[in-house]
């Protein structure tokens, strides 16, 4: 898990994600490896429910990880269709799960092996909608000789 947190950006979530999300989910290990947690306030706030407004399905934690990734010009990490769209048309950078792994990949965080295995897992998961050709497509890249 603290592999992420050796990447050579820093991973800041809004508080109200942290409370909700993280914190039952083990989100004092992700504070010790260096997750940083930041208040939304004032124009932030006002800006993350005008998100909600305009989009009704966004999640409030989303509006609020947008509103704080636009107001700082920070990239934005996730995998909702409907978060990245809307981050899209922000201007706002937005990267998912798989360019998470390249960059691990790329830094010599992670051995193929162990990006292989984590990759399988999720996307053998029923709730998994990575996209499959690229799944595919790291996990041949990464696959072990091994298993063919």
């Amino acid at each position: 898990m603290g592999a992420v947190f050796r990447l050579s950006f820093e991973l800041v979530v809004p508080d109200l994600l942290y409370e909700r999300e993280l914190r039952p989910h083990g989100g004092d290990d992700s504070l010790a490896h260096g997750l940083r947690v930041v208040e939304l306030e004032g124009n932030g706030v006002a800006r993350a429910l005008a998100y909600r407004r305009r989009r009704p399905t966004l999640s409030l934690v989303d509006a609020f990880a947008l509103a704080l990734a636009v107001q700082n010009d920070w990239s934005l990490l996730t995998g909702d269709r409907v978060l990245r769209n809307l981050a899209n048309s922000e201007g706002a950078a937005c990267h998912g799960l798989l360019w998470v792994l390249d960059q691990m990949m790329e830094a010599g965080i992670s051995d193929p092996f162990a990006l292989y295995s984590a990759l399988k897992a999720i996307s053998d998961h029923p709730r998994c909608r990575l996209p499959r050709p690229e799944v595919n497509e790291r996990l041949n890249r990464w696959r072990p000789r091994h298993l063919g």
